[in-house]
Order: structure tokens, then C-alpha cells, then sequence
């Protein structure tokens, strides 16, 4: 039988120093971490970032189906990949989180072992956080800090037309992760006895599951000498991305449904389940890719990298955000996505 270790038994305190021992601090400007009233930085002379993100058993995650250390990975990307998203690079975490007492301590081990293997990827300091009860559930709160210079700032509002609308990785799978997921849970509610069907799908069920943030993409910028004029990262859809970096700088945007990156495994996906694969790469969001626009020279250095697509181009005419699609036709670019 598994070993469960009720929290209670440690108390809070106990279990603040449980979870810290395993974290190493990877930057040097962390002067004090955990085990104080609050943690001390000294950022010298850069720009700090700050971000936050609260998720919520229910909402943002079903862990009948999510494994604790995936969960744990996945809420530090999330957190993070805003972070790349202004052209910055993490520094420091603080994780607060809200237990019922559903959870044991080996429980809150995976979920900090997760924590603890995305912190030591993304090269940053878990400094803090707080543990409380919840009525029900898990509850995560995430705060994550960053770093940059302030000539290499990015924002949503500097895009000018002509820019090229460029993204990495491709688009789409997160959703038909989570398709998949959502189907086996309820094939098993209605027969435990049932195994899961997941072949063919280990791409976007991790897509869904453990994605990660595209600090690749930064380092290879900042190599280049490019700083892109308008960012984002696509949380809520690739379309939504765009419509904000549009709202923010003023400007229109044209899309090609041919340039759109899709993966063979997400288009075979939205297929089995009678979705376009276009509407789960447009409106499917949890892609967690960087979405750019850099000047047409820039450009030039841009497309040398593999994995950035080119997916059109801002306009002058703020009003018109269109999708050109394979036959020529142009439809208007909307975002039913989350709010």
C-alpha cells in the first residue's frame, strides 16, 4: 500500500521546510530566499518583471487525469512564459498554495518535485510562497520575477505595419490534448474497467499536460542581435494573440491559413474528432508559444531559425485583422476563446 503521510502531522511550518530542502538557488542576485518573512533581490541595474497566475482545481486542472508532477512543471511554465514574452528571463519563483485534506504529504512532494525540475530547466530561484487549508480542492497561486535589459524590453504596443507576424512551434495540440483527455476520463467514468486509448496521442496529451515556455526562442534572438517590436504568448489562442498585439500598437493584421503551423499529430486529432484542425490552432490556446513581430530586415535573421514560422504581416488599417485562407477567400479573424 502506498505511503501517505497526513500534513497535519507536519504542521505548516514542517511542511515549508520540507518543500524548500531539495531547491538549489540559481541566481546570484537571490540574496535571501526561503525561511524569512520575505525574499531579498538585488537586480543591479535591469528592468524586474513581475507575474502572477492563480490556478484552481476544477478550472484550470482535473487531476483525474493530470499527475501532480506534471502539475507542478506546467504552473511554473505558465507563470514563466510571460516572462519570455517581454523578452525577459526568469529569475525567482513564490508558489502559494491551498490544500484540502484530501492531499497527503507525498502528495505535495510530486507536486514539488514538478516545481523543482521546471525551476532547475528554466534556471530560476524558488524563493517563498505561503500553505494554507482549502475547504476543497487545490488551489495554486504562482508569482514569478524576471529580468531584462531596458533597451531589449518587449511589449505588445510597438508592432508598425509591415512587421512580419512571426510564431514558434506549432499550434493546436494543447486542445486536442485536452480533447483526448476529457474523453478517456469519461469513457472511464462509465467503465473503470476500461484502459485508456491514447496511441498516437503522447504528442499533444503532453502538449496539454507538461508544456513548456520558449526561452529557446529568446536566447536565439538575443544571439541574433533582434529585438522583436511586439510580442506575446499564446495563452488563449493563436487568433486572440494576435487581435492584442493589434489592439495594443494600433495597427491590422493579415494571416495565411497555409503558413499557420500545425502538427501532423494535432491534425490528425482534430479530425478523429471532427474539428478543424485551423479552429483548434486559432482558438485552442495552453500552446504556451511566443507570438512576434519583428521589422522586415530583421526578418532576414529571423527565418534562419527552425522552429519560427512567418504567418503574415501587420497593416495600417487597424480596423481590418483578416485570415486568408487556402482558397483565397478573406474572413474576418475572430477569438471566441477564454475569457
Amino acid at each position: 500500500m502506498e505511503k501517505r503521510t497526513e500534513i497535519g502531522i507536519l504542521g505548516e511550518f514542517g511542511l515549508i521546510k520540507r518543500i524548500s530542502i531539495p531547491f538549489e538557488q540559481h541566481q546570484g542576485w537571490t540574496k535571501l530566499g526561503i525561511g524569512d518573512d520575505a525574499a531579498l533581490l538585488d537586480s543591479a541595474n535591469q528592468l524586474t518583471i513581475s507575474t502572477s497566475e492563480l490556478l484552481i482545481e476544477g478550472v484550470h486542472f482535473d487531476l483525474s487525469y493530470t499527475p501532480l508532477q506534471h502539475l507542478g512543471y506546467k504552473i511554473v511554465t505558465v507563470a514563466v512564459s510571460d516572462i519570455a514574452a517581454m523578452n525577459g528571463i526568469p529569475t525567482q519563483l513564490m508558489v502559494n498554495i491551498g490544500l484540502s485534506n484530501r492531499f497527503s504529504v507525498e502528495a505535495v512532494d510530486e507536486l514539488y518535485a514538478g516545481i523543482k525540475s521546471a525551476c532547475e530547466d528554466y534556471q530560476i530561484d524558488l524563493v517563498g510562497g505561503d500553505t494554507t487549508a482549502s475547504p476543497q480542492g487545490l488551489i495554486i497561486s504562482v508569482t514569478a520575477l524576471g529580468v531584462v535589459d531596458s533597451n531589449q524590453v518587449v511589449t505588445r504596443s510597438k508592432a508598425q505595419p509591415n512587421d512580419v507576424i512571426c510564431v514558434s512551434g506549432d499550434f493546436g495540440g494543447a486542445l486536442l490534448g485536452l480533447q483526448s483527455l476529457e474523453r478517456e476520463k469519461q469513457v472511464f467514468l462509465a467503465n473503470p474497467d476500461m484502459q485508456p486509448e491514447l496511441d498516437n496521442k503522447s504528442y499533444v496529451v503532453l502538449r496539454q499536460l507538461k508544456p513548456t515556455a520558449r526561452f529557446d526562442i529568446i536566447h536565439e534572438l538575443r544571439e541574433m542581435g533582434v529585438v522583436p517590436t511586439s510580442m506575446i504568448d499564446s495563452s488563449d489562442g493563436l487568433a486572440a494573440e494576435i487581435l492584442h498585439l493589434c489592439a495594443a500598437s494600433g495597427t491590422g493584421a493579415r494571416i495565411f491559413e497555409k503558413n499557420i503551423p500545425i502538427d501532423d499529430e494535432t491534425y490528425l486529432a482534430a479530425t478523429e474528432f471532427n474539428l478543424s484542425p485551423l479552429t483548434a490552432a486559432l482558438n485552442g490556446g495552453e500552446d504556451y508559444e511566443l507570438v512576434f513581430t519583428v521589422s522586415q530586415a530583421d526578418f532576414e535573421k529571423v527565418e534562419k531559425i527552425a522552429d519560427v514560422t512567418a504567418v503574415g504581416y501587420m497593416t495600417n488599417v487597424p480596423k481590418e485583422k483578416v485570415l486568408v485562407m487556402k482558397s483565397d477567400q478573406i474572413v474576418t479573424l475572430t477569438a471566441p476563446g477564454f475569457n
